[in-house]
C-alpha cells in the first residue's frame, strides 16, 4: 500500500511539474517567447520625461478620438456638391446588421421616384425582405450540409458552414435575387418588429438550430437515406425555422391593398390590391439581375479580371456574388456618370476607418493616431487587405459628387440607414483620398458602363473562397 502510494506520489508530481513548470524553468524560454533579458529591453525605451506621463495621464481619462482630432480639420463641413440626386427620406436600420437591404432599397425606391419624375413615392418594407431573406439562407446553410455531408466536420467548407449557419449580412445580389423571387411590400403593410431591429438574440437561437438540424442531416447521408428523405426532413425542419422567424419579424403578408403617394404625402388615385410580385412589377417593373455590375476595388488581385465567391450568395439557387476588379479612377467616372443621370447607386466601405461621428465626415486626415502613439501606420490598401485590417463593413447609398473644374471628385456623399439624425442629417461626406483609400464596392447599372469594362465583365470568372479577407458580407 505504502509503496503504490509512493509511485502515484511521484507521477502525481512529474504531471504536476509537466503542466505547472517551475518558477526557474519558466524564466527560459524557447525560440519567440519573451525572455527576461527582452523584456527588459523593452522596458528600458518606455516611458522617461514628464511629457510621456502627462500624456499617459491624458490618454487614460480621454477618448482616444478626442486626443488624437486633428484640429485644424475640425472646422464646418462643406456640403456643397455640384452633382447630387434628389433626397429621400432616410431609414434605421438600428441594432441590425441589415445595411445591404437598406441600401439596395433606398436604390430602387430612387429609381420609382426618377422614373415618375419625383411625383411618385414609395417605401418599401425592409421586414418583408428581411424574413425570405432569414429562410433561404436557413435553406442555403441546410442543404450545403447536405452537399458537404461526404467530408469530415474539419474539412474547410463544413466549418465554413456550422461556424456561421445564418447572418444578417449581405450584398446587393441579396436584394435582387430575394425581390426578384418573393416581389415587394410598402413599409407601411409589413412594419419593422423589435426583433428585425434587433437580431443578435434571433440570429442566435436560429443558429443555434440550424446546427442541431445540419448533424441531423449529416448523420442521415452518413446512414444513406435516400434523396427524398432528407428533403422531406429539410422541408420539416424549415417549417420550424418559418415559424420562429414569424413570430420574431412577422408573417408576410399575401395581398394587401395600397395607394401610391407623392413626395409630400398625399394619396394619388385610389387604392388597389396587389401581391408582393404585382407589386414589384408595379414599382420596379423589370428584372434586376442582368442590369448591373458590381465593381470592386482590391489591389492585391489583376484589374479587368472578373472574380466569383463561392457560396457568397442569399439563396441556394441564386446568384453567387460576381465582380469585376477595377481601378479607383475607373470605379469613380462610372460613378460620376450614374450620378450625373441623377442615379444612386448601392455602394459599401470601411466606415469605421477616420470617421469623424459627430460631423458626419469621413477624411484620412481627421486623427492623427500615429503621432499621439509615437509611431506610424504606413500599409497601403492591399496590405490592409491581406492582413485583414481593413475590409468592406457597411453599405451605403451613394448619391452626390462634387467636382472640380477639371471634372475630378473632390469629395462624395452617401445616404446612411443610422437614422436622420446621424452625421449630416442622416449623410455622410467624405474626402476623394478617403473614398480612394476605404471604397471597396459599387453596383452600377450596365448603360453607364463602358464598353471595355462590360466586355471583360463577361469573361469566365475566377473562382475565390468566401475566407478572403475582402468577402465578408455588409452589415
Amino acid at each position: 500500500m505504502n509503496t503504490r502510494r509512493t509511485i502515484l506520489l511521484g507521477i502525481s508530481a512529474c504531471l504536476i511539474a509537466s503542466l505547472c513548470p517551475s518558477e526557474a524553468s519558466a524564466q527560459r524560454t524557447k525560440g519567440g517567447g519573451i525572455s527576461t533579458e527582452m523584456l527588459q529591453i523593452i522596458e528600458k525605451g518606455q516611458m522617461k520625461s514628464a511629457g510621456d506621463y502627462a500624456l499617459a495621464n491624458a490618454i487614460a481619462q480621454n477618448s482616444i478620438d478626442n486626443l488624437a482630432k486633428n484640429f485644424r480639420h475640425s472646422g464646418p463641413v462643406d456640403t456643397y456638391f455640384s452633382v447630387q440626386t434628389p433626397k429621400q427620406n432616410i431609414h434605421d436600420q438600428k441594432s441590425s446588421g441589415r445595411c445591404w437591404l437598406f441600401s439596395g432599397l433606398n436604390v430602387l425606391r430612387s429609381d420609382f421616384a426618377r422614373q415618375h419624375k419625383d411625383t411618385l413615392r414609395v417605401e418599401f418594407s425592409q421586414a418583408y425582405v428581411f424574413f425570405y431573406d432569414q429562410l433561404e439562407k436557413s435553406n442555403l446553410f441546410l442543404q450545403g450540409v447536405i452537399d458537404c455531408a461526404s467530408k469530415p466536420m474539419d474539412d474547410e467548407r463544413v466549418q465554413f458552414f456550422f461556424k456561421n449557419p445564418i447572418g444578417d449580412g449581405g450584398t446587393f445580389c441579396g436584394v435582387a435575387d430575394l425581390s426578384e423571387k418573393y416581389g415587394l411590400v410598402p413599409m407601411e403593410v409589413m412594419p419593422e418588429t423589435y426583433s428585425a431591429e434587433n437580431t443578435s438574440r434571433m440570429a442566435r437561437l436560429i443558429s443555434s438550430k440550424l446546427r442541431e438540424y445540419g448533424l441531423e442531416l449529416r448523420r442521415m447521408v452518413a446512414a444513406k437515406a435516400s434523396a427524398s428523405k432528407l428533403q422531406k426532413r429539410k422541408t420539416e425542419m424549415l417549417g420550424t425555422i418559418y415559424r420562429m422567424l414569424a413570430l420574431t419579424i412577422g408573417e408576410p403578408v399575401k395581398t394587401f391593398q395600397y395607394a401610391f403617394k407623392d413626395k409630400n404625402g398625399k394619396q394619388v388615385g385610389l387604392p388597389k390590391t396587389y401581391t408582393p410580385k404585382e407589386f414589384y412589377d408595379a414599382t420596379v417593373g423589370h428584372k434586376l439581375n442582368g442590369t448591373f455590375i458590381m465593381a470592386m476595388n482590391d489591389p492585391r488581385r489583376e484589374y479587368y479580371k472578373t472574380y466569383e465567391v463561392e457560396y457568397d450568395r442569399h439563396t441556394y439557387d441564386g446568384h453567387n456574388w460576381k465582380y469585376i476588379n477595377l481601378p479607383m479612377e475607373d470605379i469613380a467616372r462610372i460613378a460620376i456618370a450614374s450620378l450625373k443621370d441623377s442615379t444612386k447607386m448601392y455602394s459599401s466601405y470601411d466606415v469605421a476607418k477616420q470617421l469623424d461621428r459627430k460631423r458626419g465626415y469621413l477624411d484620412t486626415e481627421n486623427y492623427d493616431y500615429g503621432m499621439l502613439f509615437g509611431t506610424t501606420f504606413p500599409m497601403d490598401k492591399a496590405d490592409r487587405i491581406r492582413t485583414f485590417d481593413s475590409g468592406s463593413t457597411h453599405a451605403m447609398t451613394l448619391t452626390a459628387v462634387d467636382l472640380d473644374d477639371n471634372g475630378n471628385p473632390v469629395k462624395w456623399e452617401v445616404e446612411n440607414s443610422w437614422g436622420p439624425s446621424y452625421g449630416a442629417n442622416g449623410y455622410l461626406i467624405m474626402t476623394n483620398r478617403w473614398f480612394d483609400e476605404y471604397m471597396f464596392r459599387l453596383v452600377v447599372n450596365k448603360k453607364y458602363i463602358p464598353e471595355n469594362i462590360l466586355k471583360a465583365e463577361q469573361q469566365k470568372p475566377v473562382m475565390v473562397m468566401p475566407e478572403d479577407p475582402l468577402f465578408l458580407e455588409d452589415d
